[in-house]
């Protein structure tokens, strides 16, 4: 069957509103542990090079936790705890509270990674501007702490509510513009993978545009053709929308059947993305009226 609206608008592509999110544009002090960073980001990209096992995964956290307060000034760790706590939310936790805290830590460590830029923080910080109309200040260094804390905030704004997924949905998009600005091929095309999701999901009273949708996706998929997470996403908005039953079931085997590669960027991410569509092929009856 058709989801609901209500489905609809509080998938991807908004942030927070009916409930807080926590976390500020904060740079915390260094620790004294400043002489042991580069120490501790090798045994933290050593374990996340396992991120595919969850205590492999939890582990590294901790390392790069560790790290970013003996450096952090280092957007690279930074980001990497962004991406991290997300894909723990996304690919591990199954319960719902343990995925609320997991995207909500992401997005906290997202903040921290954006307050690295100076500028960009110093807008913030007078007050006088949303964050939305600063995001001028946000440099292509910034791109994956952009895209790492849109992409949990859609997630955590889900689990939340719809009124949590109204109300910053202005500041998602200004990140995703910026990133399209900036870099538009960052993590495998991400900009046209979340604007093909999010012109199927707006409600039709919204500017719900389907054939911008595909269009979208299928730059994303020509682009990026080794990321098996945009197949998923286009059977599980686009399909699902446009009820095409068999575009669902083509893209989830497709992605199924498909070799996940050792790429250490993406390999585990695909792996997780195959578990996906497993559990969505399994869902075809209950998405479609036949």
């Amino acid at each position: 069957m058709r989801i609901s609206i209500v489905a609809a608008c509080s998938l991807l592509f908004t942030i927070g509103c009916g409930k807080k999110q926590k976390g500020a544009y904060e740079v915390a002090k260094a620790s004294g542990e400043a002489t042991a960073f580069d120490a501790l980001k090798s045994d933290a990209d050593a374990l996340w090079a396992k991120r595919s096992d969850t205590e492999s995964l939890k582990a590294a956290l901790v390392k790069y936790e560790s790290a970013y307060n003996a450096n952090p000034t280092d957007r690279e760790t930074a980001a990497r705890l962004t991406r991290g706590w997300y894909f723990l939310g996304d690919a591990h936790e199954s319960e719902k509270d343990a995925k609320n805290t997991a995207f909500d830590t992401a997005v906290s460590w997202g903040k921290r990674c954006l307050a690295i830029n100076a500028d960009f923080k110093a807008k913030l910080d007078k007050g006088d501007a949303k964050e939305a109309e600063v995001v001028a200040a946000l440099v292509k260094e910034d791109v994956p702490c952009m895209y790492w804390t849109s992409s949990a905030l859609g997630k955590w704004a889900k689990l939340n509510g719809i009124l949590t997924s109204l109300k910053h949905i202005d500041t998602v998009k200004a990140y995703m513009n910026r990133i399209g600005d900036l870099q538009p091929d960052y993590f495998y095309h991400g900009p046209d993978r979340y604007w093909g999701a999010y012109y199927s999901l707006i409600p039709s009273f919204s500017g719900r545009d389907l054939g911008k949708s595909k269009s979208h996706f299928d730059k994303s998929i020509a682009g990026s053709p080794q990321y098996l997470g945009t197949q998923v996403l286009v059977a599980d908005t686009w399909a699902v929308n446009s009820q095409d039953k068999e575009t669902y079931l083509r893209m989830l085997q497709a992605v199924i059947d498909a070799n996940p590669g050792d790429d250490p960027d993406i390999g585990a991410e695909n792996r997780a993305e195959q578990a996906k569509a497993k559990r969505l092929l399994g869902q075809a009856d209950e998405r479609f009226a036949n």
